[in-house]
């Protein structure tokens, strides 16, 4: 026998042992080309498919997610939601000014509003947690009003000035 009966031989052995198994060996000698008719594409059809258009939100929130945005947005919305968040009375004297890893940083009108804030930071946390999500503000920082410069310009001297007459 010949290379080529022999291997005719073994091909017809595997057919008729899968034909008994119930199974089907692909016609073609070529490897994987069975493999290529299965990955061909096929139309989405009525229901839902990944190459459908998509909802920009959503679009919008998985980018967010794989650049690693989302700790950033959620800052932004505190800054955007501030008077909701907290309360409008409290929103009326203080104003959040910087937010960086968990730390809110708010700036009150009043040395007294200051106070009070520190002592409702507790209750504010807890407003915060519940209207953009848990973890996003892990600590509140409060600080009074900024006093006025008394520095105009490029130059100035050092002290007080014409200014230490005052009392």
């Amino acid at each position: 026998m010949k290379g080529s009966d022999l291997a005719r031989a073994a091909l017809e052995a595997a057919r008729a042992s899968a034909k008994e198994r119930g199974s089907r060996v692909a016609r073609r000698g070529v490897p994987g080309a069975a493999a290529r008719r299965r990955r061909r594409r096929r139309w989405s059809g009525a229901g839902p498919d990944d190459r459908d258009p998509q909802p920009l939100g959503r679009l919008a929130s998985r980018i967010a997610a794989d650049r690693g945005w989302t700790e950033r947005l959620a800052g932004g919305q505190v800054f955007a939601r501030w008077g909701k968040l907290v309360g409008e009375d409290v929103a009326e004297h203080a104003k959040p000014v910087a937010f960086s890893d968990g730390e809110l940083t708010v700036q009150a009108d009043s040395t007294a509003w200051a106070t009070q804030l520190r002592l409702l930071q507790r209750e504010l946390l807890k407003r915060i947690a519940a209207g953009v999500g848990h973890g996003v503000v892990k600590n509140l920082k409060v600080q009074g009003p900024a006093a006025p410069s008394w520095r105009y310009g490029p130059r100035h001297a050092p002290g007080r000035g014409p200014r230490d007459t005052y009392g």
